[in-house]
């Protein structure tokens, strides 16, 4: 490892000498920074090329050096002719201005050590494409070695070339002399760019139509860098010391034979002996096989033969191969088209992004990354051509890596994300918005995508907010929870209540729907529930959204609604809905299939509760029983108390109740109020007994309290009378039959106070207060009776359930007691009425309402006793089959609905097929 570290250490320090000595003083490092040896060109691939960027813009370069140690063993006189030729080369280059020719930054410096110039970004020399690595760094660059050309980007190159050479024939009326694999680069996208100007010849005679070239004579004697590669040079060059346009033509068709077979050229030359072998290729050209064009295209073989006809006049000019078929490729005609387009107008631009998705796919990755895409994120400086570039860019991220995104994309899309006009660009990210926030980065995420999709639901278009709230689903997974609490939901919820139109509503709601399960139980049932009963329209497909948001909630495993929420806002907001006058049949019965099953669930959840309750009470009593307590601190029949209440109120109904079953209706009595008159003197002297009795127990503070008036005797007789009265009207409606009382039989009746006390001692509620206690007077002196009836019903239904105290009852003589102490309960006004009209009995099988709450109905739902029931509801998955709002139905509006309801909805006049396409 350490030996690994330490070559790679001497490998860095070795490039970085060799950099900095071979542009040490020269004046170019003063503006660029040069950076790491990436290829060689020009003439004998003498010129290194280092990447490099400007100072002051930080703008990419290439920086070409030649390093004037690799002449040293040439002669003075013949380094001075290299160096000429060199800076000859460069600065006819830099005063050529051409698309197709290779464009100088900075122009050609001089120092001591080396010569150095800058141009546009540079990947390679063709000649380092195709294989020929000298003057190379050592390794050779994996990029370099690993680099294929493409049919299309082959194709294309050529075309360059041709258009290239079109421009110096036509236009500068110069030849270039020496076109080879060397002179021809490759840039940063991929173009082909003309270069090696050493031995170009410009016409004598430019202003003619028929331009003259003269050409010097070979010189085997002169350094190789000071003379053309006569590998790619014409024979009339070497044989008659003649030249023209048609020379380079020649030279055109040895460089493409040399693209597609390797970088090898047609024939291979002595250069000791020069003349001997351009005759000897004079005489094959003139007798070419096909086997010599076999690796070139079938369509392009004929162009290449005639380029290299040994006949200047049957080559084609440059111009003329601009226009065979060969280059008529898709790929390099979208290609050449992007080359050429600062010369369009937008019409012409927007036609063309229109038709480049299908042509996209056609094309190689690199070519569409480093050639397409630069020139497509060019056009984001002009707004009315970002919604026809913009799909292009898009689709090309699809293809790309996140890294490649984040690199090539991301930067350029940034400014995009900010534009709100025009209204489309929101449109093409939204549509695409699941590749935005899969390929983006957090943080960008948070600061770009997002605040465009917050504007999108606040824009003033509804079309824009329809397909916002439509597509927000389908990426709610990737937004951070943060995000789409304090940021989305409240943008839907705002859109939702202030629109005016009913599609936008509506999507609002399924939207939430949707998106329910990314949100946790407290914050639906805090902020989304409570702002369903916010919404002001009542229209069908409206009402159907809140009761899907309802079913979702209430129905789903991580969410579910609390039985307290149920029974106090959920439940009366559902059927108050339900019974909505837009509603039709099949709505009102999915409303009703609801609010039955939130019914039962908290049926099922709170007697399930109350059973457990029960059966904790049950325990204690009989820990307290296997435990008595202080017999002087608690009377004897306190622990009768609790059967009292289970003999008077328990029986069937009770037993019913617990059974989940209806109880049977208690039998008729008649024998219960069938008392003689006697039998009634008797117990009510009994009952004056028993009031003595209490008045000495410390327990009845009540008792304590009572005067010691001469008017008492009257008082304790008439709350006697009514407490037995009381008890007696208990007593019929029992359900199990009592025997009548009997001498030395203990019989319960109403403490003058206290609290009523259950079967374990705890205290029983009556549902009204808690804890409960009467008063002796409370029931019968405050209380007027408005008919015959109030005492045998009324009392018993307006009253919990009475707590009896036992009392010893002893038989006395049949001794008709003093009733007039009764005529002080009565006005004066009001009739008498008799002790049996105050006590009717009630009528064989009446339902009692309050034993209603302890006594099962016939109706009375079994199927939900078991096990507790979760409170989130049954369990199920939250997929397309179990939310309703990705299958709803009954949403539609009715056929007759106005265009304006009364709540003031506008209905857009595609709301008809939004809601039927929405909903079905």
């Amino acid at each position: 490892m350490e030996s690994m570290l330490n070559k790679l250490k001497s490998t860095v320090t070795k490039v970085t000498a060799d950099v900095t000595s071979a542009v040490m003083g020269n004046p170019v490092t003063r503006e660029f920074e040069v950076g790491r040896h990436i290829a060689s060109g020009g003439p004998g691939l003498c010129w290194r090329i280092y990447d490099g960027t400007k100072k002051s813009t930080k703008q990419e370069v290439a920086v070409f050096v030649f390093d004037k140690k690799m002449i040293d063993k040439y002669q003075k006189f013949e380094k001075d002719q290299i160096i000429d030729s060199l800076k000859r080369g460069v600065q006819q280059l830099t005063r050529l201005r051409h698309p197709r020719l290779l464009t100088v930054q900075h122009p050609l410096e001089e120092s001591r050590d080396c010569l150095a110039f800058c141009t546009e970004p540079v990947f390679a020399s063709l000649s380092n494409v195709l294989g020929q690595w000298d003057n190379l760094p050592s390794p050779v660059p994996t990029d370099i070695k690993e680099y294929k050309l493409f049919d299309v980007e082959t194709k294309y190159g050529l075309l360059q070339i041709s258009e290239g050479l079109s421009f110096l024939h036509s236009g500068v009326k110069m030849v270039h002399g020496n076109l080879c694999l060397e002179n021809v680069i490759l840039n940063k996208s991929g173009s082909w760019k003309i270069m090696g100007f050493d031995f170009s010849i410009s016409a004598a005679n430019p202003s003619d139509s028929e331009p003259k070239y003269t050409c010097k004579e070979w010189d085997p004697n002169l350094p190789p860098l000071c003379l053309p590669n006569p590998e790619y040079l014409a024979p009339e060059y070497i044989l008659s010391v003649s030249c023209d346009s048609a020379s380079d033509m020649y030279s055109l068709g040895v460089v493409m034979h040399a693209v597609f077979n390797e970088g090898k050229p047609v024939f291979q030359v002595n250069k000791h002996d020069i003349f001997k072998s351009f005759s000897r290729q004079l005489d094959q050209l003139s007798t070419m096989s096909s086997a010599l064009l076999n690796k070139i295209p079938e369509e392009v073989q004929q162009h290449v033969k005639m380029l290299l006809s040994v006949t200047p006049t049957v080559r084609p000019d440059a111009d003329q191969m601009t226009k065979i078929p060969f280059f008529d490729d898709v790929g390099a005609v979208t290609l050449q088209y992007f080359d050429s387009l600062f010369q369009r107008d937008n019409l012409q631009k927007s036609q063309f992004y229109k038709g480049l998705p299908k042509v996209l796919p056609k094309l190689p990755k690199r070519v569409v990354v480093h050639r397409i895409l630069p020139a497509l994120t060019s056009e984001f400086v002009n707004p009315d051509m970002v919604p026809f570039v913009l799909p292009n860019v898009l689709l090309i991220a699809e293809e790309c890596t996140r890294d490649e995104y984040i690199r090539l994309i991301l930067p350029d899309l940034t400014p995009v994300f900010k534009q709100q006009e025009p209204i489309q660009i929101l449109l093409i990210f939204l549509q695409k918005m699941d590749l935005l926030l899969t390929k983006t980065p957090a943080e960008d995420i948070k600061s770009s995508v997002l605040p465009m999709v917050y504007r999108a639901l606040e824009a003033p278009s509804v079309q824009i907010q329809e397909l916002c709230l439509n597509i927000i689903p389908t990426f709610a997974n990737l937004i951070d929870y943060p995000s789409m609490k304090n940021a989305l939901i409240p943008r839907i919820k705002s859109a939702c209540l202030q629109t005016s139109s009913l599609a936008v509503r509506v999507n609002s709601l399924v939207c939430l729907g949707k998106i329910l399960e990314y949100l946790d139980k407290w914050f639906v049932i805090d902020e989304i529930l409570p702002f369903l009963q916010q919404i002001p329209s009542r229209e069908p497909a409206v009402l159907m959204g809140m009761l899907g948001i309802y079913k979702c909630t209430f129905t789903h495993k991580k969410l579910g609604i609390p039985k307290e929420h149920l029974a106090s806002k959920s439940l009366p907001h559902l059927i108050s809905l339900s019974i909505d006058s837009n509603l039709n049949l099949n709505q009102f019965n999915s409303f009703m299939a609801v609010i039955r099953d939130m019914l039962s669930r908290m049926e099922a959840e709170h007697k399930t509760k109350l059973e457990q309750l029960h059966v904790m009470q049950e325990q204690q009593r009989s820990i307290n029983i296997s435990n008595p307590g202080n017999p002087s601190e608690e009377p004897k029949s306190q622990p009768s108390t609790g059967n009292q209440i289970d003999d008077i109120f328990g029986g069937a109904a009770v037993n019913g109740k617990e059974n989940g079953s209806a109880a049977p209706a208690p039998a008729p009595q008649p024998n219960r109020m069938s008392l003689t008159l006697e039998e009634k003197q008797r117990l009510a002297k009994e009952q004056e007994q028993a009031a003595k009795l209490r008045n000495q127990r410390p327990l009845a503070p009540q008792a304590a309290k009572q005067s010691a008036a001469s008017n008492a005797q009257a008082k304790d007789l008439t709350s006697s009378l009514l407490n037995n009265m009381t008890s007696l009207n208990s007593l019929s409606l029992a359900n199990a039959p009592r025997p009548a009382p009997v001498q030395g039989s203990t019989m319960a009746a109403f403490p003058s106070s206290g609290t009523m006390m259950g079967p374990m001692g705890a205290q029983i509620s009556n549902g009204f207060n808690t804890p409960m206690s009467f008063q002796t007077g409370g029931m019968g002196m405050g209380m007027r009776p408005p008919g015959p009836a109030h005492y045998g019903a009324g009392m018993a239904t307006t009253t919990s359930t009475p707590n009896f105290s036992a009392f010893n009852q002893h038989q006395g003589p049949n001794k008709t007691p003093d009733m007039s102490a009764l005529d002080s309960l009565f006005k004066p006004s009001q009739p008498k009425v008799t002790l049996n009209q105050m006590g009717p009995k009630a009528p064989p099988g009446t339902n009692n309402t309050w034993l209603q709450q302890f006594g099962g109905t016939p109706n009375a739902q079994t199927q939900m006793q078991g096990a507790p029931v979760p409170l989130g509801g049954v369990p199920g998955g939250f997929g397309m089959q179990a939310n309703p709002f990705f299958s709803p139905q009954n949403f539609s509006q009715p056929a007759a609905a106005a265009s304006l309801n009364h709540s003031g909805v506008k209905h857009s006049s595609s709301v008809s097929g939004d809601l039927k396409d929405l909903f079905g």
